[in-house]
């Protein structure tokens, strides 16, 4: 509000009467007989003088400010825009800027007021109007006035402070409108305003710079060397006269120009990298000096300086001796007073620790960190001291480490609870020595804390300890003891039920735990527990026919109970029936060989991991930061990547479609594949599991598979959606991946993925496609006709990734040939998140083309599209198969059409070894034939194309010119068109 007196007496009187009000009655009827009078002005007298609409203007305003409805004066406070006297003209941009809507049908007069100041010669006329832009731009604001902006913000006549201005007037407008602002010329010289001598314009200029980095970073690299001399001449300086900061120079601006460093790599210009590590050698240095004054200001600017130069030194994660000075520093601050400070030094030496430079250096501070996590009272300090241990844990300290985090866990806030049972579940599983400790380690979790086990980490014990005979025993007895306990958690109860139903007769020895007393263990619990551990128990109870058949009749007894058979859970019911049937009709030999013992599961890595990334994103939001924190951090949780991460044998099963037949034992479905048991037969239980990852679930396997009668589907709570209806069937019509057939209406830029021939041979798992805001990988599985792709959607930016959607596209002609189901994704990735995505595939016949997947979102509010191709290839499955010479010759000649037979000579583009071209035609799918051709250098193999309700044979022949560094390449086929595709794939990879 400007300055009332003399020049505006009657606003100074109406807000002094306003102020003398005693009840709001009295307030509202003097309200209202100030906007009668104002509105009969208005409307009365067309005379009125640029003063006095100035002061109706600002009444007006005045009494909006109060929380009171004001529907006219608009056209005046435009009027006032055309005046040339400078409060005039502030009023009418302040009435506007506060009061009137982008939906006005004035705004088109306030765009061509602000076009006309833009073009004026007075500079306090342009900052007005810029200052109106950057407070209430829009997007057709950005269009139609977004060409004037970067010609006032570059030109060499504008004064410094109208630069400032435009630098963020820019800025807001290229939030608004990103596409309009991206051309190469544009950048070439906002970089130039880098080397402005005025540091108000430089400061301006890298908030600018560093949004538009985000866009095109290519464009900017060129602002490296510029920020890396004005860094270098601030940290040098003494004297900046108005940009001294409590002895501080240009604080803000070094913050800035640090943190735009980070959005590239170190510098290869070795010049530029050994000015940069002065100064950041510099920095360092002053961190240790003696402060010169005791105003907290001075250490708050001293300190965002250092811990961003210290972010700066991480990011480029190469030299060890910075990395280990820095460390070395932030250790000075775990016992300072400060709580931002303690909790600063904490996550960035979390960071730290998984560089392999300074892990040495972090690992000093251990016994702090461990006294950080046992006094500190404030709650986001205690999670960073967490964070930190699980960072620099390693072999060696493992034990001592996941102790005191175990004892952490007694009285740690519910809140965090969850994660850091992940946390030590994890620490315990990588870094076994004896995995006896592991299944102390877990058990005792599930004591302390079993509300907050996730189930992930249940159905880890019980694998591992299905695959290592030497604790199978120890298990069984350490469980079987927890089970004694006055209070057993029901998470306690799945682990013994499952892990004595295979193991319990190691322990049978003993009359303490006997088989009786195991079964009367057991079921003495059953009562108390939920309907998903009944059924878990009930299935124990028929193993335990199966390894003790001296009780069998205590247990037929139970299970032939009226509690179990008219139970009015479905499932409960069928189990105890089907149990029931097979105990007795079944024949001791069957009845072992439908019950054996678990065989060991397939490695996987642990999904541990990606359930604790998950649960961390979650935590973030929802994570308390200490009050009064002046530097600018990033609060996300930094995992440990120093070692790679274990991989633990888990079940290769799909338990969403599980299926077994009676005929064949357990052993025979240890080992399938994921995508064998895509299609239930007669006999199968389908299941959809309440919580936890399916791939890693052991129970279903060993428990829920007995086809002795049509089983009732279990279904999951209404609150969490079925995996059946995520994967069975057609796809939700909300779902924003279902496959569009398509005939040239969307483009691929093949250039964005360089290195996708890579995929066609050699690879199943690899980056499709990375930038600076995000990494796009893929991991694949094929079997016979099936396919499975799980895509991974990684954010590198430091802003969330909005509207995340993605779109599956297949070409008309391939439509009949190749089915697809596209997973939904979720539409907000965070910073340093990552979603994965679901694909599966059905060949139906041979196709042409691989299928495109465009992904749509927002970054740093613009729009971002691309489209990719999927690594979804017809040699994907293709199968190799054997035969003899004869045999091949004989084939070779029957498939003698023109149709059947595709030829093609072409340039080797790559080395023409013989190993690694071989090596090229196994990855592609052939199965390569030794000694099948005369000619030793030449190459025959035969392969089936994979397709539903058909096999196509193929035969190749490959015959290199190492002299014409040539290749002549024959395939034939038994379906017409199929040659031609096989050809024109293997010919771009070699």
């Amino acid at each position: 509000m400007p300055r009332t007196g003399d020049s505006m007496r009657g606003l100074a009187v109406f807000i002094a009467d306003i102020r003398n009000c005693k009840s709001r009655e009295q307030e509202k009827k003097r309200i209202n007989k100030e906007l009668a009078n104002i509105r009969s002005k208005f409307k009365g007298d067309k005379q009125l003088d640029g003063y006095q609409k100035k002061k109706y203007v600002c009444k007006l305003l005045f009494i909006f400010l109060l929380g009171n409805d004001v529907d006219f004066g608009h056209m005046e406070a435009v009027d006032l825009l055309a005046s040339n006297k400078y409060t005039e003209k502030q009023i009418g941009y302040l009435f506007i800027s506060v009061m009137m809507h982008h939906s006005n049908d004035l705004y088109k007069l306030v765009i061509q007021a602000i076009k006309n100041d833009l073009s004026s010669k007075d500079p306090v006329h342009i900052c007005l109007a810029l200052t109106c832009i950057a407070n209430i731009g829009t997007p057709e604001m950005a269009e139609e006035i977004g060409d004037e902006v970067p010609k006032i913000l570059t030109s060499p006549d504008t004064l410094h402070g109208v630069k400032k201005c435009a630098a963020l007037c820019l800025l807001r407008l290229f939030e608004l409108k990103s596409d309009k602002f991206t051309h190469t010329e544009l950048s070439s010289r906002l970089i130039a305003l880098l080397s402005d001598q005025h540091l108000g314009v430089v400061t301006s200029a890298c908030s600018l710079i560093q949004a538009l980095v985000t866009f095109t970073p290519g464009d900017y690299k060129g602002c490296v060397s510029l920020a890396v001399s004005r860094l270098s001449r601030i940290v040098s300086s003494t004297d900046l006269k108005d940009y001294m900061y409590y002895f501080i120079a240009a604080p803000w601006l070094s913050v800035k120009l640090l943190r735009l460093l980070q959005s590239y790599s170190q510098p290869e210009d070795g010049a530029v990298y050994e000015r940069l590590k002065e100064s950041l050698e510099t920095i360092l240095n002053r961190a240790t000096d003696p402060p010169k004054s005791k105003k907290i200001q001075h250490t708050n600017a001293k300190n965002a300086v250092l811990f961003e130069a210290i972010s700066l030194i991480i990011h480029y994660d190469s030299d060890a001796a910075l990395m280990v000075r820095s460390c070395n520093l932030l250790g000075g601050f775990l016992n300072s007073k400060e709580t931002n400070l303690r909790y600063l030094a904490l996550e960035s030496l979390t960071k730290l620790a998984v560089s392999d430079f300074s892990r040495k250096a972090v690992m000093k501070h251990q016994e702090t960190v461990v006294q950080a996590l046992k006094n500190e009272r404030d709650l986001s300090v205690r999670q960073r001291a967490v964070d930190l241990l699980y960072a620099m844990c390693d072999r060696e300290q493992a034990e001592e480490i996941v102790g005191e985090l175990l004892a952490y866990l007694e009285k740690a806030d519910y809140s965090i609870r969850e994660e850091l049972v992940l946390k030590i579940a994890i620490l315990a599983e990588k870094f076994a020595q004896d995995y006896k400790w592991y299944v102390d380690v877990v058990l005792n979790l599930i004591r302390i804390a079993g509300d907050y086990i996730a189930d992930e980490v249940w159905y880890r014990v019980t694998q591992i300890v299905i695959n290592r005979d030497d604790i199978q025993a120890y298990a069984a007895k350490t469980v079987f003891e927890a089970l004694q306990a006055p209070t057993c958690h029901e998470n306690m109860v799945k682990v013994g039920a499952y892990i004595l139903g295979e193991f319990g007769n190691l322990i049978a020895g003993d009359e303490r735990s006997g088989p009786i007393v195991q079964f009367k263990l057991l079921h003495s619990m059953f009562h108390l527990c939920s309907n998903q551990t009944k059924y878990i128990l009930l299935s124990t109870y028929i193993k335990l026919i199966n390894l003790f058949p001296e009780i069998k009749g205590d247990i037929e007894e139970v299970l032939g109970n009226d509690n179990q058979l008219r139970n009015s859970d479905a499932e409960i019911q069928q189990r105890a029936m089907e149990y029931t049937k097979l105990s007795q009709i079944a024949s001791s030999d069957l009845l072992a060989t439908v019950l054996e013992e678990m065989p060991q599961f397939t490695e996987r890595e642990s999904s541990l991991l990606a359930k604790l990334k998950r649960k961390s994103n979650t935590m973030v939001k929802e994570r308390e930061v200490p009050e009064g924190d002046n530097t600018s951090t990033q609060n996300g949780i930094t995992l440990s990547a120093a070692e790679e991460p274990c991989t633990i044998p888990t079940p290769d099963v799909n338990l969403v479609e599980l299926s077994v037949e009676l005929s064949s034992g357990a052993a025979d479905n240890g080992g399938a594949s994921l995508l064998d048991l895509d299609s239930p037969g007669p006999n199968v239980v389908e299941h959809s599991l309440e919580s936890g990852t399916p791939e890693d679930s052991p129970v279903l396997n060993n428990h829920t598979t007995l086809p002795l009668a049509q089983p009732a589907p279990v279904t999951a709570p209404a609150a969490e959606p079925s995996l059946l209806d995520m994967f069975g069937g057609a796809p939700p019509a909300q779902d924003p991946t279902k496959v569009q057939v398509v005939t040239g209406l969307i483009e691929c830029n093949e250039a964005s993925q360089p290195n996708f021939n890579a995929f066609i041979c050699s690879r199943n798992n690899g980056i499709l496609f990375e930038n600076d805001i995000i990494q796009i990988g893929v991991k694949s599985e094929f079997t016979g006709v099936l396919g499975k792709l799980q895509v991974f959607y990684g954010n590198k930016s430091p802003l969330p990734l909005q509207g995340f959607t993605t779109t599956l596209y297949i070409s008309a002609a391939d439509e009949p040939c190749l089915r697809l189901e596209g997973q939904r994704v979720a539409q907000l990735i965070a910073a340093g998140a990552q979603i994965p995505q679901t694909i599966k595939a059905t060949a139906v016949s041979a196709f042409a083309e691989c299928p495109l997947i465009q992904i749509s979102f927002s970054a740093a509010g613009s729009a971002q599209n691309m489209v990719l191709r999927l690594p979804l290839l017809v040699n994907k499955f293709f199968r190799g198969t054997s035969m003899a010479a004869a045999d091949f010759f004989v084939r070779w000649k029957n498939l003698s059409l023109p149709a059947q037979e595709c030829q093609k000579v072409f340039k080797a583009s790559k080395p023409m070894d013989n190993d690694l071209v071989k090596g090229k035609v196994n990855g592609f799918g052939f199965q390569v034939l030794d000694g099948v051709d005369p000619k030793p250098d030449n190459l025959v193999g035969a392969g089936i194309v994979m397709c539903e309700g058909s096999q196509i044979g193929c035969l190749l022949r490959l015959e290199p010119s190492k002299a014409a560094l040539m290749y002549r390449m024959t395939v034939r086929s038994s379906r017409e068109g199929v040659p031609e595709l096989l050809v024109n794939l293997l010919a771009q990879d070699l």
